[in-house]
């Protein structure tokens, strides 16, 4: 998979698009498919949760926001997230708020309380400033049903909760903020990359059942994209025939080949479970070769350390590029990712479903 400039023609981006996505849009406006959405994630979902936090990992800034109503909200790229856009497949007449600001009944649609350089271990992520681990997400959410008590009752709570959705998309910050970084963290001479897999999976899963615990049935788990594909670790490392850094592409591999049998293992422990992989790496690849995508190995923006330099204009073909920054997808990227979220396009995409489907379990 080769990282080369190669132009193609914008007509035939906006075919392939189309194709992948109409079957999908044609339900943005429908009936909302579920009762609430609930993300817990990254700075991939991250839609405003660190703006107040003492940290380096911010994007509350211009070039930020430069194609998404209102400007600069705290997402990292150019316009909407994932978690934006399957919020509209869903049938959401309105994003879902991010737990820092969510107010009042706004928190019956859902809330998304994903934290930029968040992990599933609590120290990932700490060298550059405060963020809300998963963890703290996962006590955030407690502090929600509380509310939702207030609101709804006693009574109704577990039903409304059950019916809802919950997409989490963790692990990537537990490589590249610790694993991939000696110099800061002992992990990576404690534990074999095998070992570490293992580690992160035991702890995740314990995550996902107090999940389970508070009131989550339909959970979708996101598997890790190929992270040894993002332009830094490009330029760090030897570039293999793959066009990425294929030792850290086998890092990934190692945490999603447990993670699938974790889902399953939850859909057959837990009663009324229902879980399901979103396989990343197997979306996130495609995109590399997707028609209209020309340039891979850049981003967008002027990049500092890893992030967007403020007020710096970004590139005008926002649409033929990856990556907006150093290590976050452009509009046009998270919209195509999260269709096939949605709908898979190939069997491998989801199992044991897709969101459509889930939503409708």
């Amino acid at each position: 998979m080769a990282h080369s400039i190669i132009i193609i023609p914008n007509r035939v981006m906006l075919f392939v698009l189309c194709f992948f996505l109409t079957k999908s849009l044609v339900l943005i406006h429908g009936q909302q498919q579920v009762p609430c959405t609930f993300f817990m994630g990254d700075s991939l979902s991250d839609n405003g949760n660190n703006n107040l936090l003492v940290t380096l990992a911010k994007s509350n800034y211009p070039p930020y926001g430069t194609d998404y109503p209102g400007g600069p909200t705290g997402r990292f790229t150019n316009g909407k997230t994932v978690p934006d856009f399957i919020a509209e497949l869903l049938g959401f007449d309105k994003h879902i708020p991010a737990f820092a600001t969510a107010v009042g009944s706004a928190i019956l649609k859902g809330v998304n309380y994903a934290s930029a350089a968040a992990g599933i271990l609590d120290e990932t992520g700490i060298i550059v400033g405060d963020h809300i681990s998963l963890n703290r997400q996962l006590l955030n959410h407690k502090a929600t049903i509380a509310s939702l008590s207030l609101l709804l009752g006693p009574a109704r709570l577990k039903d409304y909760l059950n019916k809802c959705l919950y997409a989490v998309n963790m692990g990537s910050n537990d490589y590249l903020n610790n694993y991939l970084l000696p110099q800061f963290y002992p992990s990576s001479k404690l534990y074999t990359p095998d070992q570490f897999s293992a580690f992160l999976i035991h702890q995740y899963s314990q995550q996902l059942k107090t999940l389970y615990d508070d009131g989550a049935r339909k959970v979708a788990v996101f598997g890790l994209g190929p992270i040894g594909c993002v332009p830094p670790l490009l330029a760090m490392y030897p570039v293999n025939v793959s066009g990425c850094v294929d030792f850290i592409n086998d890092y990934v591999k190692l945490f999603n080949d447990r993670l699938k049998p974790l889902v399953e293992d939850l859909n057959t422990n837990l009663p009324a479970a229902k879980f399901t992989y979103i396989n990343m790496t197997s979306i996130s690849l495609g995109i590399f070769s997707l028609p209209g995508i020309t340039v891979s190995n850049y981003s967008c923006c002027v990049v500092g350390i890893a992030l967007c330099e403020p007020y710096q204009v970004p590139c005008s073909r926002r649409n033929q590029y990856i990556f907006f920054d150093d290590y976050h997808p452009t509009q046009v990227v998270n919209q195509y990712t999260a269709a096939r979220i949605y709908n898979a396009l190939l069997p491998s995409d989801a199992h044991p479903f897709d969101i459509h489907q889930l939503a409708q379990q």
